[in-house]
């Protein structure tokens, strides 16, 4: 986020590179560099004849080579973004030969995402000495809940723990889904607003209280009620709590549990570096470590392997999702 700031910050104060290749996983933040480029080098009268969007699997190398050589008209600069680059991977390394002589009038923006270029050849390195080259990469989910909070503390608001944790459990590391929600959340809320799982619940759709971060932390209780409120509640709702997304991040919870019962310093930072887990999780994993000794734990993970291979229908014997389920959280608590 540091690598973004500074090229806004840059392009704020005038110091403008001729090229900018945005590359990489995460497509969240070449989006947002692309549309600040786009908003804000030229004008808006400007914008008419000088500001070209371009799409990959329209164009060849050879076509955006010939609209970045053009003059700006009544302008300074010219724009040209092309989008969805990534179309072009197969002929990307053509564009070298602009590279190496870029027009300097021309900002040429290149939105090159889910994969990054070769460093060995010669676009990367042409890149490197007459632009800038970017590379967004995925964060992992750990890193996620501290990303939600610095965006909305950006921008005057606060987010619970916990609902935080709910938003990176529904929507993963999908950094652009996660902002979309929040921008939902924004509009209904006021300024200097605290989210809670509440609001996330009401306005987002996801269950505060009957989610596989809730199942996750009542199977670690063994609070048997509550497993199976909770796996009652998916079975009515199926398609927004799917099975092999329960299994799953059961499978990796007990794994992590594993790590926990060969750690020596359980202290909550060490466990938290060491499971690559929130802070804020720690306490149920030293609450589960306490019900699941290191032997139950490699019989869930053996029964979570079992239960994965059933629910995609071998030697399932015609049992239902929900049955499955029920049978799975019977053999893991007791």
């Amino acid at each position: 986020m540091s690598d973004v700031t500074k090229i806004v910050s840059d392009i704020k104060n005038g110091n403008i590179k001729p090229i900018y290749f945005l590359m990489g996983e995460e497509p969240y933040y070449i989006d947002k560099i692309s549309e600040f480029i786009q908003d804000n080098i030229l004008s808006e009268e400007e914008k008419g004849f000088n500001q070209m969007v371009l799409y990959g699997r329209d164009v060849a190398i050879e076509e955006i080579s010939d609209h970045a050589k053009r003059f700006p008209m009544m302008a300074e600069r010219q724009v040209v973004i092309v989008k969805e680059a990534q179309d072009l991977s197969r002929s990307i390394e053509k564009l070298v030969s602009y590279v190496d002589n870029p027009q300097p009038s021309t900002v040429l923006v290149i939105c090159y995402k889910y994969k990054t270029i070769d460093r060995r050849k010669k676009l990367y390195k042409a890149i490197q000495k007459n632009g800038l080259i970017y590379e967004s990469k995925k964060l992992y989910e750990n890193q996620v809940a501290e990303w939600i909070r610095r965006v909305l503390s950006g921008k005057n608001y606060k987010i619970d723990t916990k609902a935080s944790l709910m938003l990176v459990e529904f929507l993963g590391n999908d950094l652009s889904k996660i902002n979309n929600e929040l921008d939902k959340l924004m509009l209904i809320l006021p300024l200097n607003s605290t989210i809670t799982p509440k609001d996330i619940e009401e306005n987002i759709g996801i269950s505060k209280d009957y989610n596989n971060f809730e199942l996750r932390k009542a199977i670690g209780e063994r609070n048997v009620f509550k497993v199976n409120s909770i796996i009652n509640y998916f079975a009515q709702n199926p398609k927004a709590n799917p099975m092999v997304m329960t299994i799953s991040l059961l499978n990796s919870f007990f794994t992590q549990l594993l790590i926990f019962h060969s750690l020596k310093d359980t202290s909550k930072n060490n466990v938290a570096r060491a499971l690559k887990v929130n802070p804020y999780f720690v306490s149920d994993y030293s609450t589960a470590a306490k019900n699941y000794p290191m032997r139950k734990v490699s019989q869930v993970i053996a029964l979570l392997r079992e239960a994965d291979v059933k629910s995609k229908g071998v030697g399932a014997n015609a049992l239902s999702s929900r049955d499955l389920l029920k049978e799975l959280m019977f053999k893991i608590i007791h």
